[in-house]
């Protein structure tokens, strides 16, 4: 499977914020999009998942068409916010996202003990912290297969130890065959990774 961005560009509000943005990346690879605050990281990552349209260029996924005809439905975004419902369970919330995706991965419960949540799953998610608050979304990646994760400062409210086990669940991802797409400020925590670096505010 490949990934290939060609010549794209972006805009915010109207105004051009980049262009001419390329890249291939081969299943099991990962790209680390990195540059300071207002540089695109999170458009270029809004761009691939198919919720902004380009101002220029395309995106492309090849090598497994029949299961995965277009970009957007071979992607899991996780953005700032973490798409949950906070009146419903955690358990909820992770079998809305199973259900509505499709039942390709973990039951919740076994995603929940991946994150280290094991205990919570029925707690409403509004009782929950920061850290488990963004783990709980974590898991959400993991109840329904998709080969391109695109991830938006993955590791923000995470402590220590939940970044490690979220690098250790990326590097899983990467040895199944997937593809990582991470707009970060921070080491992803493994070495297989490529940098895409954006320029400065326009």
């Amino acid at each position: 499977m490949r990934l290939a961005a060609e010549g794209l560009s972006g805009e915010r509000g109207g105004e051009r914020i980049f262009s001419g943005i390329s890249f291939e990346l081969e299943s099991g690879r990962a790209l680390a999009v990195t540059g300071p605050n207002g540089a695109g990281k999170t458009t270029l990552l809004r761009i691939i998942a198919g919720l902004l349209p380009a101002a220029e260029g395309r995106v492309t996924l090849s090598g497994d068409e029949e299961r995965w005809p277009g970009v957007a439905g071979a992607c899991h975004y996780l953005g700032h916010l973490n798409a949950m419902k906070a009146a419903l369970t955690v358990e909820e919330n992770l079998a809305f996202w199973r259900a509505f995706l499709g039942a390709t991965g973990l039951f919740p419960q076994e995603a929940l003990e991946a994150v280290g949540l094991g205990g919570i799953g029925h707690l409403p998610f509004a009782y929950l912290s920061a850290g488990q608050r963004r783990r709980t979304a974590i898991a959400r990646l993991l109840v329904s297969h998709r080969p391109v994760w695109l991830l938006d400062e993955p590791t923000a409210g995470l402590d220590q130890a939940s970044a490690s086990r979220f690098s250790a669940l990326m590097r899983e991802h990467l040895a199944a065959g997937g593809i990582i797409v991470a707009a970060t400020h921070l080491p992803l925590g493994f070495e297989t990774v490529e940098e895409l670096r954006m320029g400065k505010r326009q």
